[in-house]
């Protein structure tokens, strides 16, 4: 039997609205609150530019769009940062119902060219984070305080490195009841992940134990639940200044703050040293890499669906092996 989707016009105006709302907020959850936030402060850059030389916004043009990027360009913004603009203007556009978005540089040819000219000048090379290896892992854990702060801190640098952690793993998705303690070590339940935001394909990690108890990921993981007194929920939380623990989970900028200020307390400043919450899973990778482990076995704790992923984020780690210069006899 075929079933009409459309509202009956006697249905209740009360629920017609509640279904409204319902399907707005689905709509918004399609994506996560980083890459909300980050569309509705470029498109807040592209009003201002439109305002300021009285060019048209919604609905735009390839023109203006092509002007925009450009001055983009002169204004010492990277591709990547060129692109995700172009991204949140389509997503504007597509939003309004407009069919033909002006930011598509494929459909456009002005706006392909002048992106194409951007690309040649400035070059597309990758500004990534910097990776912290295994060195860094050690000064910034035993840097961390002995309170619960420092416990806390230490807990979620070390988990973080040992999986290859995105923040948004760390921020709000791990809870206590997806750790399961075994005398090998540790199982970790990824429910959601960048890649599977719905969580269909929930995935399991393993975590040995590490080989000095001071930076033992599984050790530091069991100091900070003890010491937080937590038997469910979040598992990594603020802390007020009263030394509670809050119910509430911590939130992704909060996450890239705890590093920023666990390195600087180790010497080593964020800023300087592009050092951000990716600079742990990179550093795994890479540091797995170094000593000796497989893509293979890299993908299987980073949840990477292929090894050409995983070698993306691995740094350095073949530059001297069999390498030519060894072989100068300087």
């Amino acid at each position: 039997m075929h079933h009409d989707l459309a509202v009956s016009p006697c249905a209740p105006r009360s629920d017609l609205e509640a279904l409204i709302r319902k399907a707005a907020q689905y709509a918004e959850n399609s994506r996560s609150n980083a890459t909300r936030m980050g569309y509705a402060s470029d498109l807040r850059d592209f009003c201002a530019f439109c305002s300021t030389y009285n060019l048209p916004y919604l609905p735009s043009t390839p023109q203006a769009v092509s002007l925009y990027i450009g001055d983009l360009a002169s204004r010492g913004f990277t591709v990547a940062t060129i692109k995700r603009r172009l991204a949140a203007i389509g997503h504007l556009h597509r939003q309004a119902g407009c069919v033909d978005s002006p930011a598509s540089a494929q459909k456009h040819f002005v706006l392909r060219e002048v992106l194409a000219g951007i690309k040649r000048t400035l070059g597309e090379a990758p500004h990534g984070a910097e990776p912290l290896l295994g060195d860094a892992i050690h000064r910034i854990v035993a840097a961390c305080p002995r309170n619960l702060l420092g416990i806390r801190d230490r807990a979620l640098i070390l988990l973080g490195f040992s999986i290859a952690s995105r923040r948004s793993l760390l921020a709000s998705v791990l809870e206590v009841r997806d750790l399961t303690f075994t005398d090998q070590g540790l199982y970790i339940l990824i429910r959601r992940s960048k890649t599977d935001p719905c969580g269909a394909e929930s995935r399991t990690v393993a975590v040995p134990f590490g080989e000095h108890p001071p930076t033992c990921p599984i050790l530091a993981v069991r100091a900070w639940i003890k010491a937080g007194k937590m038997q469910s929920g979040a598992l990594f939380r603020a802390v007020d200044r009263h030394g509670n623990v809050r119910a509430t989970p911590l939130s992704p900028r909060s996450i890239a703050k705890i590093l920023a200020r666990a390195t600087g307390r180790a010497g080593i400043h964020a800023a300087t040293a592009h050092i951000s919450p990716h600079s742990l899973r990179v550093g795994m990778c890479t540091q797995a890499a170094i000593n000796g482990a497989g893509e293979r076995d890299i993908a299987r704790t980073t949840l990477h669906k292929s090894t050409a992923m995983v070698r993306r984020y691995v740094r350095d780690a073949d530059l001297f092996r069999d390498n030519a210069s060894k072989r100068l006899g300087l």
